[in-house]
């Protein structure tokens, strides 16, 4: 289903690959009608080829980000698992998840209608979000519940009330940011031991929300 009372629905594309290879990605879905994406950096977690979550053997990653709608999304995905043979050990990771809202896309504007139906997904993408240093936390908190690791991300936090001051200069705190993948019946013992022990209840310790995986290749 690529449409909803005649109006596109839009996918957000990630693809985890190793260091290097992110350009590269970029550079095929165009081909494939997507428009343009972004391009980050992290790191993986997971040393052991026979693991099967996000991150991969080599500890580098970049993380490609891409919006396009639903028919193109699932087209590039296709042809890139081809191209970049994600079924192969340590060639990479993509899925899709859906948008509710995509503004400054070159051919729309779109906010999707609640009434969207889709097929129950097999995985969830759990994302968790903290302060610097404890990613790591996060990840041995994971994989106490089941979970065989992630990819972490630096970011850099801008809640009003998360700043310092140093010489009279804001300093705002840096942030990590850890995607994990996981099969539907183990994703909530999983956060339920992120949240237990990071105590991401309480305030400024950190967030962490969920996504529906809507297509996933590199899953052995």
């Amino acid at each position: 289903m690529s449409s909803l009372d005649g109006v596109k629905i839009y996918d957000l594309i990630y693809v985890i690959v190793n260091h290097g290879m992110g350009t590269k990605v970029l550079r095929q879905a165009k081909t494939c009608g997507v428009s343009g994406g972004t391009i980050l950096l992290g790191k993986g977690t997971i040393i052991n080829p026979f693991l099967n979550f996000l991150s991969l053997y080599d500890e580098k990653k970049e993380v490609v980000l891409m919006i396009a709608n639903r028919e193109i999304a699932g087209n590039t995905l296709n042809k890139l698992n081809k191209k970049f043979k994600f079924d192969r050990p340590h060639h990479g990771i993509a899925f899709t998840t859906s948008t509710v809202e995509v503004i400054g896309s070159r051919s729309s504007i779109l906010k999707q209608g609640k009434s969207q139906v889709v097929d129950q997904p097999l995985y969830q993408i759990i994302v968790t979000i903290v302060d610097r240093g404890k990613a790591d936390d996060v990840v041995e908190a994971a994989k106490s519940a089941g979970s065989r690791g992630g990819t972490i991300i630096n970011a850099r936090g801008s809640g009003v009330d998360e700043t310092t001051k140093l010489f009279n200069m804001e300093i705002e705190p840096e942030k990590e940011m850890v995607i994990i993948l996981a099969k539907n019946d183990s994703t909530e013992s999983i956060i339920s031991s992120i949240s237990e022990k990071l105590k991401i209840n309480k305030p400024g310790n950190g967030i962490i929300y969920t996504q529906n995986a809507l297509n996933v290749y590199g899953i052995y």
